[in-house]
């Protein structure tokens, strides 16, 4: 686990030297205009091309700011460190929605850009990777692990691992386009890397989400028992709840792929990155319902760290009193027939 509570950091840590060394690079030659305010759309030193909003730079923050106190919460009270990855993920994705109220105030920075890109496009890699980490968790706690393609633990590696290597791959092209629209070739180059770690993020998150609706469904057909097993409960205490929860919070991170992969397919400037109302509409609220989908359902309250099986435990437990039950029902059915026997009743006696 010690492994898996490592990439956060080391994704923030990728995030702070990428954000640090394009940074530094400088602008040559252009001017900038005297006015950045009076035709923005048409500014290439404004990498955004518009002035972004602070009231709907204020809405974000204060929602991602709240999931996120809420997520580290539970993380607390539950101990769920294999959550982390999001937590992590949901304050620096806060970070990038904030720095955009510098970008309203110095459209043109190319500093406060860098970070605002960075941070908002590759902070969902955190999302991803709880989600390839639970999985694994929720196989393993359910007895279901016949049901995955792959081994829990083997399911968990190789996705986090490729999670890891498109983050490094998207952060590498972002880097080199970041600061580079005075560099044609340069941002080709840049856009290009970039796209191709997006495409293989989304193709790996589909091949996931493949995965998980598979194991859910083979659960319904061939575990009823497991199945049901909270049917008894309330609904938003029985572990198909998380079921539901993990599968809503896939359907948000695969529209906000389908999104970056299709915008950064157009180019940087192109139509979908120019307009603020699809960052809002296409990423920001997928991302949101991704993170906000586990509020009321968190991991740790289906899942206790030290009982990884305790669903099947507990039928387990429930079918050994069963069976005493009934062999003690047999015993005592014997007894009976033994006593309506006239000379053993009399042995009896």
């Amino acid at each position: 686990m010690s492994r898996l509570s490592t990439l956060p950091q080391a994704s923030l840590t990728v995030l702070a030297l990428a954000a640090t060394f394009v940074a530094a690079q400088n602008k040559s030659g252009l001017q900038p205009p005297a006015d950045p305010f009076a035709d923005p759309k048409d500014d290439v030193f404004n990498p955004l091309r518009y002035i972004a909003s602070n009231g709907l730079t204020a809405m974000g923050v204060a929602i991602t700011l709240a999931i996120a106190l809420v997520q580290t919460f539970y993380t607390i009270k539950y101990k769920t460190k294999f959550m982390l990855a999001m937590v992590i993920a949901a304050y620096t994705y806060t970070l990038g929605i904030a720095v955009r109220f510098g970008l309203a105030k110095h459209p043109d920075s190319d500093g406060l850009y860098i970070v605002m890109y960075l941070f908002v496009t590759l902070s969902p890699c955190g999302f991803i990777a709880a989600e390839y980490v639970l999985l694994g968790r929720l196989a393993r706690w359910v007895n279901g692990d016949k049901h995955l393609l792959i081994r829990p633990q083997r399911i968990t590696l190789f996705f986090v691992l490729s999670d890891v290597s498109t983050f490094l791959v998207q952060a590498a092209g972002g880097s080199i386009s970041a600061s580079s629209h005075d560099s044609l070739k340069k941002a080709q180059a840049g856009s290009k890397i970039f796209l191709a770690g997006l495409i293989l993020q989304l193709i790996s998150f589909a091949i996931f989400t493949m995965f998980y609706l598979r194991f859910i469904y083979r659960m319904h057909k061939h575990e009823p028992e497991i199945w049901v097993r909270d049917a008894h409960k309330p609904w938003y205490n029985d572990w198909r709840a998380l079921a539901g929860a993990l599968a809503l919070s896939c359907i948000g991170v695969l529209v906000r792929s389908v999104y970056r992969t299709v915008e950064l397919s157009q180019g940087f400037g192109g139509f979908l990155s120019r307009q603020e109302v699809f960052f809002y509409t296409l990423d920001f609220v997928p991302l949101i319902v991704a993170l906000l989908a586990y509020i009321p359902f968190w991991p740790g309250r289906f899942i206790p760290r030290d009982a990884p099986n305790a669903l099947v435990s507990d039928q387990r437990q429930d079918a050994e009193k069963g069976g005493r039950s009934r062999s003690s029902g047999s015993a005592d059915e014997g007894v009976r027939t033994l006593n309506e026997n006239g000379e053993v009743n009399e042995q009896g006696k």
